[in-house]
């Protein structure tokens, strides 16, 4: 019988893929045989993490990337491409913002949404209009957030900005359907990673643990399910969809 999870010769470019939940969908792409391109700014984090996945035994390469920065975009997606074709593209990459609107300013509103909006679309949009040239089915997964579906003081902007990205992949999904290429999302709620341990560590960061049902934040391998699932054969019927994986956080309770 065949593995539904099998990713052997799938070749995925992950953004932010160095570190973090980005990383955590690298090791597990790899470990079921998918050739995994980590796209983030530091080179010498990049090199730390490709010898991580080679001693596992998978394949892993990097690429020097700033999403936020559009010439960066498009010189390391053009790095990706002259080595062989994309089939699954994971937007990982992100930054946070911790203000609470009244102390927001302009420029960091409109660094936030270039980072975890913009690029996105940017992205994805040169991606797909590869693997159409191409005649790819691919598959495009989106980091979203339960942010993106709830609220809580102080992350308005990055909030509204997942929340867009929700509602852009369900869009994405819609318009690309024609040819042959998937959009998802997975919604994490608060996982131990360095975008996320200073509030982890702060009282208001214990408090939230303290209301969440399981009553503990994530660990980056227990993404690894979702992303597995979306990235391949098993998740072949869907498209559109957003997958929360926040230990009940998100829940409404009385």
């Amino acid at each position: 019988m065949n593995d539904i999870f099998d990713m052997t010769g799938k070749r995925v470019l992950i953004t932010g893929g160095a570190t973090g939940l980005g990383f955590a969908a690298a090791q597990v792409l790899a470990r079921y045989g998918a050739e995994v391109i980590l796209a983030a700014r530091r080179t010498e984090v990049i090199a730390t993490s490709i010898a991580k996945i080679e001693a596992a035994g998978g394949r892993a390469s990097g690429v020097e990337m700033d999403v936020a920065n559009t010439e960066s975009l498009s010189a390391a997606l053009e790095t990706v491409l002259e080595q062989g074709r994309i089939e699954v593209l994971v937007n990982n990459a992100g930054v946070h913002s911790d203000k609470m609107l009244l102390d927001e300013s302009a420029t960091s509103w409109d660094h936030l949404y270039n980072t975890n909006l913009k690029a996105i679309f940017s992205l994805s949009q040169s991606v797909v209009r590869h693997m159409c040239a191409e005649q790819v089915a691919g598959n495009i997964i989106n980091m979203a957030s339960v942010l993106g579906q709830t609220t809580q003081k102080g992350t308005a902007t990055y909030a509204s900005a997942k929340a867009a990205l929700v509602q852009l992949t369900r869009s994405m999904a819609v318009e690309w359907a024609r040819y042959g290429i998937r959009v998802n999302a997975i919604a994490p709620g608060y996982f131990h990673t360095a975008l996320a341990d200073d509030f982890l560590h702060s009282e208001a960061g214990a408090r939230m643990i303290a209301r969440a049902p399981m009553r503990r934040t994530g660990q980056p391998h227990e993404l690894e399910g979702a992303v597995l699932l979306l990235a391949s054969p098993a998740g072949d019927y869907m498209t559109g969809s957003v997958i929360t994986v926040d230990g009940g956080l998100s829940i409404p309770q009385i």
